[in-house]
């Protein structure tokens, strides 16, 4: 018998749970569910008969030893920094290591010592990053393997709600953590394009933007994430000359979030003084000049223009942020306080579905003629449990598992899935789910 553990019951675990719990039977395994909440382990596993639900503690370094030692599979569903003292206990009891998260630096770092314990440390086996390597390297090996010259790849990808619950004007939902999305693209933003490198500010972000139609769900728009650039090494395309990676929302989202972007409405290194007794009118009126007698409305479309565009103006004042509400926000960050009201007004409905869509296009010479291919895939969710997100994040972290326990990957180290050996099986499984891409090909020009 196997013993397989999940460190973390979050939402995003519920597909990989039921997965595994539904193949325990026919391969004799046993899964141990370990979360800092009991109560919410225990209705996870649901009295399944393979399944057994633990308190978990990381900061009980004993009590988290002692499982890790007792189980032969250890899958981390923890937050992001918890993931390196996992891996190191992993390492030390040579038990192999298995998540979804990006591989930091802190954890490549482990490499040589997963290898001198035998164990493979298999890192970014989600979504995104996770299927978005996968599906990329199928298409990238088909076309060096004829032979052909890959000059541009652009990729996408977006947690969105599906079309038909999408009701409110700025066409979007939380479907995934809130402060991800407040923070995202603080930083320099970096990609390659015809051989330059091309970097954007963070204040500048949200006015480049691409557009595309994707599938049969109409128009979107694209936002650059961080750092391109790293995906050269990744997929193996270190002279490629252009090279993007973008988040996808629906049109008119990123000229409305500038808005918070230009005030500074998304910093998260001070806090705001009493917030907790000022409301959002006095907190908007914070950042802009001292003129009593003008009304906010007026004042923001001087300091940001996007905000004299009607469209914008509506966003702004359906979501609240001239309100006089008291936030009731001790302590916070101007972050904190626009996700606080942001949760009030983006939060899914107990009935919403939720939807993922992601484009790669590929540009490569074939005989002399540049051709493009454009693959893309959307999946929508089954409900509030089982959310599009929890599918695409989940499933691919339980087939990954099924397939080491069966023996078919044997990687030792800090491993990420763009070998053939494992996005083969991978993809070809997720396609009996449903998770399919549609491929197009063109000649360009």
């Amino acid at each position: 018998m196997n013993k397989i553990l999940i460190l973390g019951a979050g939402l995003s675990t519920n597909t990989l749970i039921d997965y595994l719990l539904k193949n325990a039977i026919e391969f004799d395994w046993q899964i141990t569910l370990a979360d800092i909440n009991e109560e919410v382990a225990k209705q996870k596993i649901n009295g399944h008969e393979k399944g057994k639900a633990i308190a978990f503690d990381i900061a009980d370094d004993e009590k988290c030893t002692k499982i890790i030692t007792e189980n032969d599979v250890v899958i981390s569903m923890l937050p992001a920094f918890m993931h390196k003292i996992i891996a190191l206990k992993c390492i030390e009891k040579k038990k192999p290591m298995l998540t979804a998260s990006y591989a930091s630096d802190e954890i490549k770092e482990l490499n040589e010592k997963a290898i001198e314990a035998g164990i493979p440390i298999y890192m970014e086996l989600g979504l995104d990053p996770g299927i978005d390597h996968m599906s990329a390297m199928k298409v990238i090996n088909r076309i060096k393997d004829a032979g052909d010259e890959l000059t541009s790849f652009y990729s996408f990808t977006g947690g969105l709600v599906a079309p038909e619950y999408d009701n409110n004007p700025w066409n979007y939902k939380f479907t995934w953590n809130p402060r991800n999305v407040v923070m995202a693209g603080n930083g320099v933003s970096q990609f390659i394009r015809n051989g330059r490198y091309k970097y954007i500010p963070y204040h500048r972000l949200f006015d480049r933007v691409l557009n595309r139609k994707i599938l049969q769900y109409g128009d979107f728009e694209v936002y650059a994430n961080r750092d391109s650039l790293k995906y050269r090494g990744i997929y193996d395309l270190k002279e490629i000359p252009s090279m993007f990676r973008g988040t996808i929302r629906r049109p008119g989202f990123s000229k409305a979030w500038n808005v918070f972007v230009r005030l500074g409405l998304t910093e998260d290194n001070y806090t705001i003084e009493d917030s907790e007794n000022m409301t959002y009118r006095q907190f908007l009126n914070a950042f802009l000049r001292y003129e009593p007698n003008v009304p906010a409305e007026i004042k923001l479309q001087d300091y940001c223009p996007n905000a004299a565009d009607p469209v914008v103006m509506e966003k702004l004042k359906w979501l609240g942020i001239f309100d006089e509400r008291k936030i009731g926000l001790k302590n916070a960050t101007p972050a904190q306080i626009l996700q606080k009201l942001l949760e009030e007004k983006w939060s899914m409905d107990p009935t919403d579905k939720d939807m993922i869509v992601m484009q790669h296009e590929f540009k490569y010479m074939s005989d002399g003629r540049e051709k493009m291919i454009v693959s893309a895939m959307a999946v929508i969710g089954k409900d509030q449990r089982e959310t599009a997100m929890a599918i695409t994040v989940g499933l691919p972290l339980a087939i990954a598992t099924k397939l080491l326990i069966q023996g078919k990957i044997k990687h030792k180290g800090v491993v990420l899935p763009t070998e053939r050996e494992m996005y083969e099986p991978i993809l070809s499984e997720l396609e009996s789910f449903g998770i399919t891409f549609e491929e197009n090909e063109y000649l360009v020009g």
